[in-house]
């Protein structure tokens, strides 16, 4: 289990952090807006939206705004945990890897930053925005449940840097894929509808998607159905029921089912934060 120290949401453009020595913490950088960068070890890391960077703790850094780009990122922050003995440790496939964390994610053993444009950076986003709502709402067992959302995330990425980088070709599959979801969720998607989008098979279509993503077609069409729930339900005056209704649910109760799934708590919950409409 992590020992998260610090969850974050930093935005604008005139941010700066560093440190010489090198900071006592490991962190997941996660950039959602605009641009920043970072120099770690004295290599240069330009953050965009979809860009993941991970620091391990020991290691000396600097990161600012870009001058007049806006950007927003979420940062979480834990204390590494001290190994088991050398031949208590599993074997690695990766290069850089050293006794310094106990997890048997190699990712946290690394003693040099990983920074991947990410294909499952929706998923790993969605995760790391609830780390933040917890670590900010602090519900009972916030320390735990947001310690293990953070570990999702790190799995998640983990598996795809072992997977190796994704070719730009099926970065662009795949965005295609995403935004004809995005625009036709509220219906049933295929695989036979992905696999018309990128001209491929459909199995291939959605193998794709999953292997680069880490989510199913259900999954995306899921979250994107969340999402607009989300923001109805704040902004407009429909009820549970109507808003489930559009976002694609014809049984309510199996929407409560998945709202809560994705978001930790009923829909019902956040009527209240809705704005005033004349």
């Amino acid at each position: 289990m992590l020992e998260l120290t610090a969850v974050r949401q930093d935005h604008g453009t005139e941010w700066y952090e560093s440190t010489t020595k090198g900071s006592e913490l490991c962190q997941l950088v996660v950039l959602t807006f605009g641009k920043c960068v970072y120099w770690v070890k004295d290599q240069k890391y330009i953050l965009d939206k979809g860009d993941i960077l991970y620091i391990p703790a020991g290691v000396s850094y600097y990161g600012k705004s870009i001058p007049t780009l806006f950007h927003t990122k979420y940062v979480v922050l834990w204390t590494p945990t001290h190994a088991p003995a050398a031949d208590s440790l599993p074997e690695q496939s990766h290069d850089e890897v050293s006794p310094m964390d106990a997890l048997t994610l190699p990712l946290l053993r690394l003693q040099s930053p990983l920074h991947l444009k990410a294909g499952c950076y929706d998923l790993i986003h969605e995760r790391v925005k609830l780390v933040q709502q917890h670590w900010t709402d602090r519900p009972p067992y916030y320390r735990i449940m947001a310690a293990t959302l953070c570990m999702e995330a790190l799995v998640h990425l983990n598996m795809e840097w072992d997977r190796g980088e994704v070719t730009p070709e099926h970065h662009r599959h795949v965005e295609r894929m995403k935004e004809y979801i995005q625009i036709h969720y509220r219906k049933r998607i295929t695989k036979d509808d992905l696999g018309d989008v990128i001209q491929k098979s459909p199995g291939h279509a959605a193998t794709l998607l999953r292997r680069v993503t880490g989510r199913t077609i259900s999954e995306h069409v899921h979250s994107q159905r969340i999402k607009t729930a989300t923001y109805m339900l704040t902004e407009s005056r429909l009820n549970i029921a109507e808003i489930a209704e559009y976002v694609g649910y014809n049984d309510v109760s199996y929407f409560y089912r998945i709202f809560k799934r994705h978001m930790g708590h009923p829909p019902s919950e956040i009527l209240h934060q809705r704005s005033s409409i004349q």
